[in-house]
């Protein structure tokens, strides 16, 4: 089974992969008339990002990131009531395709479950 016909099991998750200098963001479908959006690391910008979240009802999301740039916005996430989950961005090399980081951040929307959840709280 590839990996768009898979359901979606958190109808109301984002997927983020996250970087030094940029955040890679995707909502569901719907939910905005840009789904996939960029933003900075700095504090005012990652307030944007859950600001931008929360006005698509995300309730959940999966973060990706392969070193320590995920922590200041796990924590606003939780502060402002967003479940974040850590993936293992090693098990994204298993998703066949070509990648980007513009291309990622929506495979963490279809069946997190495929990958490792690390939630953290």
């Amino acid at each position: 089974m590839c990996l768009e016909d898979r359901p979606v099991l958190e109808p109301n998750a984002a997927g983020i992969d996250v970087g030094a200098r940029e955040m890679f963001v995707a909502v569901p479908p719907g939910r905005d008339e840009k789904p996939v959006r960029v933003f900075a690391t700095f504090t005012e910008d990652l307030e944007r990002l859950t600001d931008w979240l929360e006005q698509c009802g995300v309730t959940t999301v999966a973060l990706e990131s392969t070193g320590v740039y995920w922590i200041p916005l796990f924590e606003i996430l939780e502060q402002r009531g967003i479940r974040p989950c850590l993936v293992n961005a090693r098990h994204m090399k298993n998703v066949p395709g070509r990648r980007t980081d513009w291309h990622e951040s929506p495979l963490s929307l279809k069946n997190p479950a495929s990958r490792t959840l690390l939630p953290l709280s």
